[in-house]
């Protein structure tokens, strides 16, 4: 296992890929963001699209929200270019209140907001089933949101989708997906967070038919043609920073928790859904890098901090089991305490972490995993 020698990124993140001086290639990508990209002309490409889709009889253009830092920083941007947006919610696993105050705060700043509540009980099904099969109770969700507010595109005849950051290019990714404005089919499913799964794969489960899914979808292409969706990154046309989103979304209403969250040392990551932080440690027992990392990672390639500090921010937060969280989670999907470990267990990383002589993982006394100690962040 390899860190990053800017970062602490490791090389058990898919797809992350290092050069010959020990480098990660989202380093590299933010150093081409820095150094090599045009900003104030990609900014100019953007004001030609927004002024093509002002001509729309109605709403200018869709935004897929959830209450995030992210994306009220995307509608606080499409109003200042004089868009009107639709903006389109597919409601959060298990929401929190900081959540539904930021979601209303959103609404508030003058939008069109359509808060999809999805089938309950087809959706928990998902979730169960994503977890015992993939180890991620965010897979419904992750698929939800991508392709919800394209089939609102189609159904009210919007073609322009907003996007917020390219994830490929912040956090790592194919070279070939990072000088990419577009997000369509094809970056949903190669890119898209569904771990080789399909909505297809969900029929059958505890009955779910093919109609039960159909949001789960992504609009047929026929459709997408015919109405011209587009689905364009906000990242590509503006350089993306973690802390300037937040200040300014913060100027604009948007609320952070009062302490930090339970998988980080920050208090405004992933603020509205409890089932993100599980997702974020399955995340960790997988692969040995969680949510601390990624913020530790961006912080560093913005030059917030230094790579020692994040050497030590991960160490100290990065694995700890989100108790809350699990908590929430295990009344929302039915799970006993035991069968949520088991399944935890059955996904975590045997090479990165510690066994006893029985093969069972040791933990400790907060519920940790030890690594080993050539795993161990430095």
């Amino acid at each position: 296992m390899r860190f990053c020698t800017k970062c602490v990124m490791p090389d058990t993140k898919p797809d992350l890929h290092f050069d010959e001086n020990g480098v990660c290639d989202a380093c590299r990508s933010q150093e081409s963001k820095n150094f090599h990209i045009d900003w104030d002309e990609r900014k100019k490409e953007f004001l030609e699209v927004v002024k093509k889709h002002k001509k729309n009889k109605h709403y200018d253009c869709i935004i897929g929200v959830s209450g995030g830092k992210d994306s009220t920083f995307q509608v606080v941007s499409v109003l200042e270019m004089g868009l009107n947006p639709l903006c389109v919610c597919f409601e959060p696993t298990i929401p929190t209140e900081v959540g539904r105050q930021n979601l209303a705060n959103i609404n508030s700043l003058g939008v069109d907001l359509i808060h999809i509540k999805r089938n309950p009980k087809v959706y928990k099904s998902m979730i169960k089933e994503a977890m015992k099969r993939v180890g991620d109770c965010e897979w419904p969700n992750h698929l939800g949101i991508f392709t919800t507010p394209a089939h609102i595109a189609v159904n009210f005849n919007i073609p322009l989708i907003i996007w917020g950051e390219n994830s490929e290019l912040e956090y790592g990714g194919p070279a070939s997906s990072k000088d990419n404005a577009y997000l369509d089919r094809k970056w949903l499913e190669e890119f898209g967070g569904l771990l080789g799964n399909r909505a297809t794969d969900m029929i059958g489960v505890d009955g779910i038919s093919e109609k039960d899914l159909a949001l789960y979808f992504y609009p047929e292409e026929e459709d997408i043609h015919r109405v011209g969706v587009t689905g364009l990154f906000l990242g590509y046309y503006i350089k993306w920073d973690l802390r300037k989103i937040l200040e300014v979304s913060k100027a604009h209403g948007f609320s952070t928790s009062s302490s930090r969250v339970e998988t980080t040392y920050e208090n405004f990551e992933n603020l509205d859904c409890y089932s993100n932080h599980v997702h974020d440690y399955l995340k960790y027992v997988k692969y040995g890098f969680g949510r601390a990392s990624d913020n530790a990672c961006l912080d560093v390639r913005l030059g917030y901090i230094s790579r020692d500090e994040a050497v030590r921010l991960v160490n100290k937060y990065d694995g700890i089991p989100p108790m809350r969280a699990i908590e929430e989670f295990l009344k929302y999907s039915d799970f006993s305490r035991a069968e949520f470990d088991n399944i935890c267990d059955s996904f975590t990383n045997k090479k990165i972490f510690t066994r006893d002589s029985d093969g069972k993982f040791i933990r400790d006394i907060d519920g940790s995993l030890v690594r080993k100690e050539e795993y161990i962040v430095r």
